[in-house]
């Protein structure tokens, strides 16, 4: 079974997605219950216009929905106490929180950060495989297209060149950025769109 098949239609039309080392299967076998968070929270959400012309402080919009969403099927934010021992000596190796964590499943939030914290979550991703505290990361970020709505309201120079979006994240991940760390990535797309009229852009 592909990616493809395994995404409800509604998120495989609204979102860009793409996975590696087989990220999907592991979740929909493995973490039944996780994997159906992830889809029902990326079902629920919607990208409002006054989310974009607003700015969200320290935290956006886009993250306090997904961050609230989650914390109601039990996911936390967590940072893991880690170190490398050497001749009984501890030498503290502390890892990045995780913006959501459940069950062995960390998922990050990128919708405006500058591009080097996807080598932070890839880097933490990475580090937390390897030591068997995480089986898959996730990261919700957002398409490149979305860069057009930006500018039509106004906004596009605070979604500059140098932020999150997928094409700044995927040449991360193929150079190997997540070594061996199965990777499930979501792009938000234009489809998911939402103006003060209450309309969803639909794609043509």
């Amino acid at each position: 079974m592909t990616l493809r098949n395994r995404l409800p239609a509604f998120i495989a039309d609204h979102y860009e997605v793409h996975e590696w080392r087989h990220a999907s299967a592991i979740l929909a076998h493995d973490f039944p219950d996780e994997w159906r968070d992830i889809i029902d929270v990326l079902t629920s959400f919607r990208l409002k216009r006054e989310w974009i012309e607003v700015g969200g402080g320290n935290k956006s919009r886009v993250s306090a929905f997904i961050d609230g969403f989650l914390a109601t099927r039990g996911w936390r934010e967590r940072q893991f106490r880690t170190g490398i021992v050497v001749d009984d000596l501890m030498k503290e190796s502390p890892t990045h929180k995780v913006d959501c964590f459940k069950r062995g499943i960390g998922l990050e939030i990128e919708w405006n950060n500058k591009d080097p914290f996807y080598d932070r979550d890839l880097n933490n991703f990475r580090l937390l495989f390897d030591l068997r505290a995480l089986s898959v990361g996730v990261i919700v970020t957002r398409a490149d297209e979305l860069q057009q709505i930006f500018r039509q309201l106004g906004r596009g120079s605070s979604y500059g060149e140098s932020t999150t979006h997928m094409s700044k994240l995927l040449p991360r991940i193929e150079g190997g950025g997540g070594a061996g760390c199965p990777l499930l990535v979501f792009g938000i797309t234009k489809a998911l769109y939402l103006d003060t009229g209450g309309h969803v852009e639909q794609r043509v």
